[in-house]
């Protein structure tokens, strides 16, 4: 479709939290297991800012088939060297009852500062997310694709779900993740820029007042990455089923497709307020896929079930070309099974139901998280 075709390329990292196989507490990460994984992983393991959370990112992929068998190394090796500790490691944005008062971040310089610098928000930081890095090459195509796909990110976080539960509570929300990482500065949706020189404009101006180093520093849902020539989607919650975080890998990497598609035929999403789009944000965040999100354009609120089965038609022509038309359909599957979320509080209720307390119940959603890890490897 043209020489100047972005390539689409597509990274995805993840953060984990390790848990004891006995008390299914959270612990941190012996020095040990994060060198015998650094060993064999080389760069695509690092610690992360508390030191019960570990993060992994893949290589460069040409295609989600691609991302799969890297992510499902990066998976298998870290559950394999925490097994050798007694540990097991979660995919899930919060864990089910560990208290964030009990955790410590990782000494290191860059952490250190972050401690610093957001003070006590910071050490509410239990959260884990997933990160989409799509491949495109031009600025400020980077920027036009990023005004249009503000649009979609409800949609990517609603089938995310992760995170119901918060130090022994449910919270109600199918993600609670993003109501602690929205107390940070420079988060939430992403500001409409016009071009690629307003956002280095906007970006310099906050880094000559010593506010923030770099654009890393600025962790919106959806932005230009600082490290590499990629729009980054970071509104995801972690998934505990691998599969289903390549569905949303394959869902992001069509989506910017498509937008650059109706650009090549001087056609474009329509870029709504984001006063609107906040709106299918909360919904997302309060009931992951079961209650529907807003269809600004008829006005109405439409049920998970279509909008998955019209976004999926409309992607059609994108994922035969990427590859990832099996991934993508993939995705009414999560509406119809339930998400992370759902899945967890069906564990919960199983076990209350066996007659296990409150406590022991919670316990048995953490083995659920550890069987679902487990799951695809």
């Amino acid at each position: 479709m043209g020489l100047d075709a972005p390539d689409f390329t597509i990274g995805i990292e993840e953060e984990y939290l390790l848990v004891d196989k006995d008390s299914l507490d959270l612990v941190p990460a012996p020095a040990e297991l994060m060198s015998s994984c650094q060993s064999e992983l080389q760069d695509q393991v690092s610690p992360e800012f508390l030191n019960c959370q570990i993060e992994v990112g893949t290589k460069v992929c040409q295609t989600v088939g691609d991302a799969r068998n890297d992510l499902k190394r990066l998976r298998s090796c870290i559950a394999r060297v925490a097994a050798d500790h007694n540990l097991a490691p979660i995919a899930a944005s919060c864990h089910p009852f560990s208290d964030w008062r009990a955790q410590h971040h990782t000494d290191k310089s860059r952490y250190n500062q972050l401690q610093q610098s957001l003070g006590g928000v910071a050490r509410r930081m239990l959260i884990c997310g997933m990160h989409v890095h799509v491949g495109i090459e031009n600025k400020d195509q980077r920027i036009d694709l990023m005004n249009q796909l503000r649009y979609f990110l409800p949609h990517l976080l609603a089938l995310s779900s992760s995170s119901p539960y918060w130090q022994g509570d449910d919270t109600g929300l199918a993600c609670y993740r993003l109501t602690v990482f929205d107390n940070l500065p420079r988060t939430g949706l992403p500001a409409e820029m016009d071009s690629w020189g307003q956002w280095e404009r906007s970006v310099d101006a906050l880094k000559e007042l010593g506010v923030i180093e770099d654009s890393s520093k600025i962790w919106w849902d959806l932005r230009p990455s600082s490290k590499f020539p990629t729009l980054e989607s970071r509104i995801c919650d972690v998934s505990p089923r691998l599969e289903t975080a390549l569905t949303l890998a394959a869902l992001t990497q069509a989506l910017a497709r498509m937008l650059w598609r109706l650009q090549v035929k001087n056609q474009r999403w329509r870029v709504y307020d984001s006063f609107l789009i906040k709106e299918n944000r909360w919904r997302a965040q309060r009931y992951g896929t079961t209650e529907g999100l807003i269809d600004f354009g008829q006005r109405t609120i439409v049920p998970f079930e279509d909008l998955m089965e019209e976004l999926i038609e409309l992607l059609a022509e994108d994922t035969e070309a990427l590859q990832s038309t099996a991934e993508v359909a993939h995705a009414a599957e999560i509406v119809t099974k339930g998400t992370a979320s759902e899945r967890q509080r069906a564990a919960y209720r199983a076990a209350l139901d066996s007659g296990k307390s409150k406590d022991e119940a919670l316990k048995d959603v953490v083995r659920h998280l550890i069987d679902e890890f487990q799951a695809d490897l």
